[in-house]
């Protein structure tokens, strides 16, 4: 069994060492959920990537015959049988269900809810298709259950992040219905696994609207982006004032202070590293060293307080369901490549502001990327990405009193900051894209 994963896990979208050296595969933890044909069985794997491990979180099925269905999800054989990715057998994934219904304990492996939670347990699933980091499997119309596939010892920052905030009563995400763990030997806290939430049938995700919204004016040839019937600058004003809500709700119910210069110093320090190895990793980036590391040392001489908090900390278009009453912001475990320690750190809110900015930067060009629009259409990806910023800046602003452009500094810094970590993606998994978070940096060093 372990010995196909090192060849089947680079395959995997969600398996965060694409590109690098697999030195070996330890199997961490086994536990059977359901014995016989099919079996299912939960399993932690630890991958040794030489430097580091990553642990790693399998929903691991076995048949002695494969059924088509499940034929693009084959990991390899034990004794004859077929041993595949059971997160997409709908004939075993509802025994997460059940058991996180039932409370159930098997050896370690704990299954909860929250109190007075009722859950439907007979219910067909599907894995949803825009895997990332995660896997999202939906129950029927009720519940989606997300798998946390790169595992991170402790609380998982979107449990915590999203009890707390429904504990206010806001509308401005979705609350949690239960989760899975694991206490590992001599560990304090309990690690989080996954987390079941209301399913949002009728939700339309940010990303998928801002695309059509560009679409919509790359097919007009004569008119300007507030002219277009799918104008999306309304609804990025009121994405920024969602936004600033639950910023103003995690600085209260959650830890927050304001940083001194030596750890805006420091925070600069961190930027200059992440772009020490991203240039050992993109040549193209070299250009531009310079002028980001100018904007870094810039916000290194930052004199005055910067307040700090919890924060999102992986927030684009893709985290933003709108629904019939708003918006909803969704998945607060920040950049999974991360590590946890440095996930739930204390940071400013303008991370979460600047991810977005990018978001709309990428809406706006990813069809140029792609070359699937002409190149005369670039400044009108400019045009619309510069609406839509300000649209969201101007929510933000009226929401909670304070504009995210009055700190260009420190937005600036953290704009570079977030599309310096772009450039290394794009160049691990989208080539092609690359040119996007290049011409980012390109413009703003100017």
């Amino acid at each position: 069994m372990v010995d196909a994963l090192p060849d089947w896990l680079p395959q995997q979208r969600w398996f965060g060492a694409k590109g690098r050296e697999i030195h070996g595969v330890e199997l961490v933890a086994d536990r059977e959920l359901v014995h016989g044909d099919p079996s299912l069985r939960h399993l932690l794997v630890a991958v040794d990537l030489g430097e580091e491990t990553e642990t790693y979180q399998l929903l691991v099925g076995c048949r002695q015959e494969l059924p088509p269905r499940l034929a693009h999800v084959a990991i390899g054989s034990d004794d004859g049988a077929i041993l595949y990715d059971a997160a997409h057998d709908n004939e075993l994934t509802h025994v997460l269900l059940q058991m996180i219904r039932g409370g159930d304990d098997e050896a370690g492996l704990r299954f909860r809810h929250l109190p007075g939670v009722e859950i439907e347990t007979d219910l067909t699933s599907i894995v949803m298709g825009a895997e990332q980091s995660n896997t999202s499997i939906v129950f029927g119309d009720s519940y989606i259950l997300k798998l946390f596939r790169k595992v991170a010892p402790g609380l998982n920052p979107d449990l915590e992040i999203t009890r707390a905030l429904a504990d206010t009563g806001t509308r401005a995400v979705v609350p949690p219905l239960g989760w899975m763990e694991v206490t590992e030997a001599g560990a304090a806290d309990a690690t989080t696994l996954g987390m079941l939430q209301p399913f949002l049938k009728s939700a339309s995700e940010g990303w998928s609207l801002a695309v059509t919204s560009v679409r919509d004016l790359y097919a007009e040839a004569d008119l300007h982006a507030d002219e277009v019937g799918g104008d999306f600058a309304g609804e990025s004003e009121r994405l920024g004032a969602v936004t600033a809500e639950v910023h103003a709700l995690l600085a209260e119910v959650l830890p927050s202070r304001i940083a001194d210069e030596a750890e805006n110093a420091a925070t600069a320090k961190q930027m200059h590293e992440r772009l020490d190895a991203a240039l050992a990793v993109v040549p193209e980036l070299a250009q531009f060293a310079d002028g980001l590391r100018a904007s870094y040392d810039a916000l290194a001489g930052l004199k005055s307080g910067v307040p700090v908090q919890r924060i999102h900390g992986d927030f684009h278009l893709g985290q933003a369901l709108r629904v019939d009453d708003g918006w909803k912001i969704i998945d607060f475990e920040g950049e999974p490549a991360r590590p946890l320690s440095e996930r739930v750190t204390l940071m400013s809110p303008l991370r979460d502001v600047a991810g977005m900015l990018r978001s709309f930067d990428y809406a706006a060009r990813h069809l140029l990327a792609e070359q699937l629009a002409a190149p005369n259409l670039e400044y009108r990806a400019t045009e619309w990405a510069e609406r839509n910023i300000d649209a969201f800046c101007t929510g933000y602003a009226r929401a909670c009193g304070h504009d995210p452009r009055d700190d260009a500094v420190l937005l600036r810094a953290m704009e570079l900051d977030k599309a310096v970590y772009e450039v290394v993606y794009e160049a691990r998994n989208r080539p092609t894209w690359l040119a996007i978070p290049l011409g980012s940096i390109e413009r703003l060093v100017r």
